[in-house]
């Protein structure tokens, strides 16, 4: 049983989403527009937040940049309408999880849902790294570089352990998506160049000269601890 916050203004969808989550034995808790979505999901803990694009008040956009400046990391699931292409590619650059394109069933978003929260579980086995002068606790999402704080988001700990699992493999772009972000196509390759820039300056020395961040030419990256 998860907490689940759905943020949607739409009254038909927020029931019939209410109702799907609660009969799948899931506890649900509802907004009707930005503002109030935000002030939820700043007052409680969620284990996923399902954020429409489309909100009076104030976007889903705004809202998820909020969430994730103020340090939120709770898994979003973003919903978009038909055509809305730009949003979907913002929304994943402000720290996003997932979308769902409307109209969709409800099944799927379940999928998605279930999904995400396996990836996010994935990514927290309870276990302190340390390679070069950085330390990484995946229990506590806390990560330290020559001992003073740096503020990693629950993405960038979720591929900074999939880099761990496979240390000097050449990763491929396509591989990040399918196990960071839990896509299949190649059309987002771009964010994960996007994350990596920002990982590197968090935690190379020099981010222009990486020691532990590689890139490999047209295939992807390697990390070596």
């Amino acid at each position: 049983m998860s907490r689940i916050l759905v943020v949607e203004d739409d009254p038909a969808m927020s029931v019939a989403l209410r109702d799907g989550f609660e009969f799948e034995k899931h506890v649900v808790e509802m907004a009707a527009d930005g503002e109030e979505g935000l002030h939820a999901a700043t007052r409680s803990d969620h284990d996923v937040i399902i954020l429409d694009v489309m909100l009076p008040k104030k976007s889903g956009l705004d809202v998820c940049r909020e969430l994730r400046r103020s340090g939120n990391n709770t898994p979003i699931i973003m919903l978009t309408a038909r055509g809305q292409e730009v949003d979907k590619i913002v929304g994943l650059k402000l720290g996003a999880d997932d979308y769902v394109t409307k109209p969709f069933s409800f099944m799927e978003l379940l999928a998605r849902l279930e999904a995400v929260m396996r990836r996010t579980k994935r990514a927290a086995p309870g276990e302190e790294v340390t390679f070069g002068d950085v330390k990484l606790d995946f229990r506590k999402y806390q990560a330290t570089k020559s001992d003073l704080p740096v503020d990693l988001t629950q993405r960038e700990f979720r591929i900074l352990r999939y880099f761990l699992d496979h240390a000097d493999q050449v990763v491929s772009r396509e591989a990040l998506l399918h196990h960071v972000w839990g896509y299949d196509s190649s059309a987002f390759t771009r964010t994960v160049d996007t994350h990596m820039a920002r990982l590197r300056q968090k935690i190379e020395r020099v981010p222009a000269e990486p020691r532990h961040l590689l890139t490999v030419h047209r295939v992807g990256y390697r990390f070596v601890p």
